[in-house]
């Protein structure tokens, strides 16, 4: 029989191949007496890692730095195979870019977020139930020509699909277009649409036979909104992986906001191993077997195992620019501004849980929707939560002068409302520098994490840019690492 086996300086990890997912059986040994740095427990070392006052290099199994999704499926993946490990996060939660805040009695996504129920990988991790998804109307309502017109999924809503034929969002040829591109994407793997040829999404749909009229009225502000991506330079593997999933699953939010799903993935580790408020500020390899992280307060942790880098793209190219990586050759990222107001629940127009996008190609407002319409609960009873999202940064503009922008903009999409939009309470402004990777083409969607020896990057600049992408990304960056650090065979 041949059994793999994970060592630490104070543990040996027994990997049994017979089962597809071994459970390790752990032998722990006493640390010698002259070690001061170690500890016989897991448990032990991460509640000294935690404690107020820092012992000098403290050791761990393996260091996960970030406390975003790719981080914490990461951390995940080592707990299952209980290896310990610290998690770093340099905020007071985990989440990164998928958070949730609470004001005056609103729940607020950082930005426009939706989570699809078809996500392979988040079906495996999270419990739906238990986040008691909201559902989306399975389509939008378009403005163009100064009202409203309905494109819908024709498998869900195919009464709203025949009234829609004729309307000027795209010819009939083009809603064949979309049934015929939802068999194509269904008929494949999802890794061989991730490593297909591919092309930008707008040189896809113009040679798949799309008019510009649906190009320019549908596809820009819906694809584009997901990829915040006006242009749809955005890599062709990754629309059709989100056309896939939007043809097999729901597009929601949690009924307590978009950083529920962080938080439950959090709540399934063991007590003890988040630290936050613990930024990272370089990683070093010079010294020790394993990489070591250095925090902004000076203290020095060392990984027995590993280091896991699971920062966002911005973050990731400052810790590891010594090992080699190039930012300057990077395309820039993708940025967005969302907007929220307030509005009497019972004066707002409408009252159907569906997207509004901006067919028009005038204005600054590429979607929104009334988050309270979906999900009730993201607003007091008596009021409405309005969510409104932008394409771009708007670096040249005021928060004031967006906000002043976004309700003249949509009283025109309103009309006969426009005293209520007027009404609206701007209650707060979020600018996203860095939302997402720029994944035009060509693209690698499935990049070896390791960087170095016991050095390895998780995150959607590795996969994907979706929360899907992350969850795969910090999986895969863990099992490298398990499968490096397996190597004594007895």
């Amino acid at each position: 029989m041949t059994v793999t086996v994970l060592t630490t300086s104070t543990s040996l990890f027994f990997l049994a191949p017979a089962s597809p997912k071994p459970t390790p059986v752990r032998i722990r040994f006493k640390p010698r007496a002259s070690s001061s740095s170690c500890s016989s427990s897991s448990s032990s070392v991460q509640t000294r890692v935690n404690s107020s006052q820092p012992s000098s290099n403290p050791y761990t199994g393996v260091i996960v730095v970030g406390a975003g999704l790719a981080g914490l499926a990461a951390a995940t993946r080592l707990s299952s195979e209980n290896v310990p490990f610290l998690l770093l996060e340099a905020s007071d939660e985990v989440g990164g870019r998928v958070r949730t805040d609470f004001v005056d009695g609103f729940t607020l996504d950082r930005g426009f977020q939706i989570f699809i129920t078809a996500y392979p990988e988040a079906k495996k991790l999270l419990d739906y139930e238990a986040l008691d998804l909201r559902r989306f109307y399975s389509g939008a309502r378009v403005y163009y020509g100064g009202e409203f017109h309905t494109v819908a999924d024709p498998i869900r809503h195919i009464g709203d699909s025949l009234q829609s034929l004729a309307n000027p969002i795209g010819s009939i040829l083009d809603k064949l277009l979309i049934a015929s591109t939802r068999i194509r994407v269904l008929t494949k793997p999802d890794e061989e649409i991730l490593t297909a040829r591919e092309v930008s999404t707008i040189e896809l749909l113009r040679a798949t036979g799309f008019s510009d009229s649906i190009i320019g009225r549908f596809f820009r502000p819906f694809f584009g909104g997901i990829f915040f991506d006006r242009d749809l330079e955005t890599s062709s593997r990754l629309f059709d992986f989100i056309f896939k999933c939007l043809a097999l699953g729901d597009n929601t939010v949690p009924a307590k906001g978009i950083g529920e799903i962080p938080k439950q993935l959090a709540k399934k580790l063991p007590s003890g191993s988040i630290r936050y408020g613990s930024r990272a500020v370089a990683i070093n390899s010079d010294r020790f077997d394993s990489p070591a992280v250095r925090l902004q307060t000076g203290e020095l942790l060392r990984s027995e195992l590993g280091v896991i880098v699971a920062v966002d793209q911005p973050e990731s190219d400052k810790l590891l620019r010594p090992y080699g990586l190039n930012p300057g050759q990077r395309k820039a990222g993708r940025s967005t501004v969302c907007l929220y107001y307030s509005a009497d629940r019972a004066e707002i127009p409408v009252r159907d849980p569906v997207l509004f996008l901006n067919g028009s190609g005038e204005g600054i407002v590429n979607n929104m929707f009334f988050a309270t319409n979906v999900a009730p609960s993201y607003g007091p009873s008596d009021k409405a939560l309005v969510s409104v999202s932008l394409i771009g940064s708007f670096d040249g503009v005021s928060d004031d002068d967006l906000t002043a922008e976004v309700v003249r903009e949509l009283s025109g999409w309103f009309k006969g409302s426009s005293s209520t939009v007027g009404n609206w309470k701007h209650l707060r402004t979020y600018r996203i520098g860095f939302a997402q990777p720029n994944q035009s083409p060509p693209t690698n969607l499935l990049k070896d994490p390791k960087v170095g020896p016991g050095l390895y990057l998780c995150g959607d600049q590795v996969t994907s840019a979706t929360f899907d992408g992350a969850l795969v990304s910090g999986r895969r960056a863990a099992e490298a690492l398990l499968r490096d650090r397996a190597v004594v065979r007895v």
